[in-house]
Formats: C-alpha cells, structure tokens, sequence
C-alpha cells in the first residue's frame, strides 16, 4: 500500500463517529486525538504479530509474540516479565507486565496463541486478514493502542494497570491451577477486570458459558438375543445407553444448559478412549450387547447450575433398566461467568463512554452465545467485562480478517474506561 492510500485509508477510519466534545474531559479530548494520531503504528503492530505463526503448540512463535507485546508495554512504563509454564505441560508461558500506581486496580486480558498458523497479515480495502487478525491479536493491539494514547496523553501517570497476555487460551493447559496460577496472581487486588476478546457490534459481555466433559459406562448381560426383555437377560447395554441419552434429552433442557453426547459405542465387544476421543465397538445381531460408552460435553452458565444439572444427570442414570448399571463421571473444564451486579455497572460504564464518544450504546451480549474464555477464571469479587476486542470473522478459519473502519473507536472506547475506571 502506497503511503498516500495508507493516510487516506487511516484518514476515513477516524473520521467515523467523532467524539461528543461537550461530554468530554480536556484530558479525554486529548486522549481521543493522541488514539487517532497512532492508528498507523497500531496496525504496524498488528502486522509485526500476525506475521509471527503462534499456534499454541508452537511455543516458540507464541514467546516471540510475547516479546513482540512486551516491547512495545516497555516505553509505556510497564515492567514485563515471561512466566514459564512447566516442561510436561507443553505450553510456552503468559506474558505479565506491571505498572504501579494508586487508585483501582485495572487488569487488561488478552491472549498471544492462535488455533491456526500461516496466513500472513494483508490490506484489503477496509479489512485486514491474516492468523489472528481478529481472535486475538488485533485484540492485544486495541489494550497497546488504548495505553499508548493514554500514556501520551498523560493519562498513565500513577496508575495501576496491570495485562496478561495469556499463552495458551486456546487450548489452555492442564491441570488449571497451575495454567491459570500467573492470570489470578495477576488479578490480586484489581478491582476491575477487561478482558479484548473478539467485539460484536453495540454489546459487551457480562456473561460467559463454562464447559465441563462426562463419560458414560454401560453394562448388561451378553445373551442370545432371543432372550431381550426377559427376567434373565434384561434390555441390554446399549438400549440402557439410549434411555439414558433420551432422558438427558428430553428432561434437562434450560437456558443457557446444553449437553451433547458427542461419541457413543455399544456392542458385546466396545471400548472408547476419551484420550483420542476414538471407540470402536463389534456386536452379532442375535446377541446381546453387554456394553456401551457415551461420552460429551456440558455447557452452563453458573456454577449452581452445574451442579443441579450434574446431580439430575446421575439421578437419570441410577434409574436403570432391568439387567443394566451405568455410571458417570464428570471433569471440570473451563468455568462459567455468570453476570454480576458488579459487571453490570461495569457494562453501564462503557455504554456511557460510548455515547460520550458518539458510538452509541453498548448493551450486553447473550451469554449462550459465548464460550468460555480466560476472564471466566477470576472470581465474582471482580468487576469483569469481555469483547472488548476487535471486530472481525472466520475465527479459527482460513480468511481470518478484521474491520480497519471500526478498530479507531474500538481503541477510544477502551482508551477513555481504562481512564474512567483508574482515575
């Protein structure tokens, strides 16, 4: 891209929606012009980490990224620091950095790995393309960006602003308390916590679905099959299995719960590793299956309602046929973010700053229609909000992009609540 077409291009993504200026701050005026004058840099930024493949398993890539992100927190008085992650996890590390001051504390999340590695950064038109474009580095540029107008602006002096650029949000590792051990040692004493997963437009999110796994064991009795139903042989594993799966369908459903038996196999000879999430199973047709396996997700957004929905599950399958028993097992995964009354009036907080800045307001997002993600480990004691990153599609896709027209008001809106809530 010529420089000419660059100054156009950055000159009509400014131009969009400008700011109220009666309902600003001298000091947010400036912070506003200082967001809009580096927009050029920001996407230098974005380049230099797109071009730097971070799939999570490439643990080189995702610590290059992190050095990318701490260079540039370094000139804006943050002192950064690598976490290491233990060898026999297999994950590169979290990128912390620091900057202290009074007043509350604010916690910037981002993430440095991607699902997918390989598509260099490119212009076209209004968007940028490239592996992580949107989900998530254009994200930890909009927290650099957002500082770096502050910091110009003045606005960073005696602030205590803390980010984590988490290395393995996509597939974080095991066990959770170690992984996520740096993202909660981070959030101590913070009151507020944002979090720059991926914008959808006019909403921010106060709520995030969890998911758990579970695993179901079948037994009945092998017998010839002229024997089905009958005192001694009783209905067999795999219409145990089927009873169960049924029940689950039709008596559990509720807002924001699902549940789906993602593999199942059933025979007289079945076998299913969770490990691989591979089974196989082999059965006659005049015999009776003494054995099947089901396994699957849950997706919630409380913990209460985990537990209710965990504790009806196993009433369901202690119901068993005759000649049957099953057994299920549950694994934690990530957590649900269930909104607050503290993320509520966080939420009201950036819906003022947008109709302050002119971009009108910002309502929350349909938790059903979010997973879980990094901001769901801290505790309900912190104020948190998420999708406060850039706008863009094909997460976790070829032809991922982001929309250069709407990434300058993203950047002010985080600019001018980082400011709000630090003062």
């Amino acid at each position: 891209m010529t420089t000419r077409a660059a100054t156009a291009l950055l000159a009509s993504m400014s131009l969009a929606l400008p700011a109220t200026a009666a309902s600003l701050s001298a000091v947010e005026r400036e912070v506003v012009r200082r967001a809009d004058a580096q927009l050029e840099e920001a996407l230098a930024l974005l380049q230099r980490a797109v071009d730097v493949p971070s799939a999570t398993e490439n643990l080189a890539g995702v610590r290059a990224n992190g050095e990318i992100f701490a260079a540039a927190l370094q000139p804006l008085g943050f002192e950064t620091r690598w976490v290491e992650m233990p060898a026999e996890m297999g994950r590169a590390g979290h990128l912390v950095a620091t900057r202290a001051g009074r007043g509350p504390g604010v916690l910037l999340i981002g993430h440095l790995d991607t699902v997918l590695e390989g598509e260099r950064f490119r212009r076209e038109g209004d968007r940028a393309y490239g592996s992580g474009t949107s989900d998530m580095k254009g994200g930890n540029v909009v927290i650099v960006a957002a500082l770096r107008a502050l910091h110009a602006a003045g606005a960073l002096e005696g602030r205590a602003i803390s980010v984590i650029l988490t290395g393995d949000e996509e597939s974080t590792g095991r066990p959770y308390d170690v992984a996520r051990k740096p993202l909660l040692d981070a959030a101590q004493g913070v009151k507020y916590a944002l979090a720059f997963e991926g914008y959808v437009p006019g909403t921010a999110v106060t709520g995030r679905r969890g998911f758990s796994s579970w695993r179901l064991e079948v037994r009945g009795k092998q017998a010839h099959s002229s024997g089905i139903f009958n005192a001694e042989t009783g209905s067999g594993a795999v219409f145990e299995l089927a009873r169960i799966l049924n029940a689950f369908h039709e008596t559990l459903r509720e807002p924001y719960l699902t549940f789906n038996p993602s593999l199942a196999v059933g025979g007289s000879e079945a076998q299913l590793d969770a490990a691989t999430s591979a089974g196989t199973a082999e059965g006659k047709t005049n015999v009776v299956a003494d054995m099947a396996f089901a396994h699957g997700d849950l997706r919630y957004l409380s913990a209460d309602q985990l537990a209710r929905a965990r504790a009806r599950m196993r009433e369901i399958v202690e119901q068993n046929l005759p000649g049957t028993s099953a057994e299920i097992t549950f694994e934690d995964g990530m957590p649900g973010m269930a909104p607050t009354p503290e993320g509520n009036a966080l939420l009201a907080r950036l819906d003022q700053v947008s109709r302050d800045l002119g971009t009108g307001p910002i309502a929350p997002h349909d938790p059903s229609k979010r997973g879980a993600a990094d901001v769901s480990f801290l505790p309900d004691t912190i104020a948190r909000m998420d999708g406060l990153g850039a706008l863009g599609d094909k997460e976790h896709a070829p032809g991922e992009w982001i929309d250069l027209r709407e990434f300058p008001n993203i950047v002010k809106r985080a600019a001018l609540l980082i400011h709000r809530l630090a003062d």
